[in-house]
């Protein structure tokens, strides 16, 4: 995702390059976080659109509880750590000039969103023409754009579907980024007056999974997190004193287990506690991540078949919704006599449908390479 591949090249204050190590996390986080927003958005229980405190209305049956479990619990941590990253990334070119720096974020952000979101309407239409695909696409937009084809819009249905509600609903992240990017200069001046305040009312933002059009109270916290590190010139390789990797680690996975079995109650009186705990699992899960795994980063990092897919995390980000649900909601029925299969599609189709997007990729950076900078912003280039 966007400000954290390593083709932005980041630089500190002083001028020194990041440190090879941190530079090496980057871009492995990049690709798992792709691998695990793929998971996410590959979650077939009945009820498919995710919040902190959502509810399951079935059984509580291993498939369902493995697939709530990690899709709205433990690989939840990817966002927050990917807009502090995103923040702590746009600071290091503080002393640059603002407005170019924004030019080039709009290529890098907005320039993507725009596309995508088209290619995304254009690709719904295309499958709407397909009749084995025409039952999946509705039951899929039913819930979130209402049962009318794409092929029956008008303009401003166009309109506010590329702009504002994007059919490829994980652009959401850039349309944001660009938002906290188009307003660092208040940003950081608040976070580094006024940390306490700024800190606190994004906190409650977040608590709140506060949200609007250009702005989500999911991302803010962290972004400014990410800049106010930055700016202090804090080591973000040296974890806490206070932290305790091994007590962080079993909290996550407990804390999230028990936000699972809560959720299988399906008591709307507690959504509240639910939404708490998933604030507390997602933190825990963020520090987790970043100071626990370096071993794993270090090992990865050593495959060239590891680096070579990694170049291409922006296409399994950008290409792997809508097409995901579609086919989710296609193979399904075709399948449901076969034994686990729900939790079969669960585990396989994703991955598949990254595999494809890395692919894609591939192609149209050997065969397109300026159709392919533009699609990525530059990324993997």
């Amino acid at each position: 995702m966007t400000a954290a591949h390593p083709t932005d090249a980041p630089r500190n204050p002083g001028g020194a390059p990041v440190p090879p190590f941190t530079s090496l996390k980057l871009r492995f986080f990049a690709f798992l976080a792709m691998g695990l927003l793929v998971y996410v958005h590959g979650y077939d229980l009945r009820d498919r659109y995710l919040q902190p405190w959502s509810l399951v209305d079935e059984p509580m049956a291993p498939d369902a509880f493995v697939e709530y479990l990690v899709a709205n619990g433990l690989f939840r941590f990817f966002v927050p750590l990917f807009f502090a990253i995103s923040g702590y990334l746009f600071a290091l070119g503080h002393d640059a000039p603002f407005w170019p720096r924004l030019r080039r974020r709009a290529r890098t952000l907005l320039v993507p969103y725009l596309l995508w979101s088209a290619i995304g309407l254009l690709v719904t239409a295309l499958l709407e023409s397909w009749p084995p695909m025409r039952e999946a696409i509705r039951a899929a937009h039913l819930a979130v754009v209402g049962d009318m084809p794409v092929a029956r819009y008008g303009w401003r249905d166009c309109l506010v579907t590329l702009v504002l509600v994007p059919l490829p609903f994980q652009l959401w992240f850039l349309r944001c980024l660009f938002t906290y990017d188009l307003c660092y200069p208040l940003l950081e001046r608040a976070v580094m007056r006024f940390p306490r305040t700024t800190l606190g009312v994004a906190a409650l933002l977040w608590v709140t999974t506060f949200q609007a059009w250009f702005a989500e109270g999911e991302g803010l916290l962290f972004f400014l997190l990410g800049v106010r590190l930055c700016r202090t010139r804090r080591d973000i390789e040296a974890p806490p004193a206070w932290l305790r990797l091994d007590v962080a680690a079993f909290a996550w996975v407990v804390l999230a287990a028990i936000k699972t079995w809560l959720a299988f109650r399906n008591d709307p009186a507690l959504q509240p506690l639910l939404a708490l705990l998933h604030k507390t699992v997602v933190g825990l899960g963020v520090m987790v991540a970043w100071y626990g795994m370096d071993g794993l980063v270090r090992s990865a990092m050593r495959r060239p078949w590891f680096t070579w897919a990694a170049s291409f995390s922006f296409m399994i980000y950008a290409a792997h919704v809508p097409l995901l649900t579609y086919l989710m909601n296609w193979l399904l029925p075709l399948v449901a006599d076969v034994p686990g299969s729900r939790l079969l599609v669960f585990l396989l189709l994703p991955p598949a449908v990254a595999v494809s997007c890395v692919l894609l990729g591939a192609a149209l950076r050997r065969v397109t390479p300026p159709l392919y900078d533009v699609l990525t912003g530059g990324r993997g280039t």
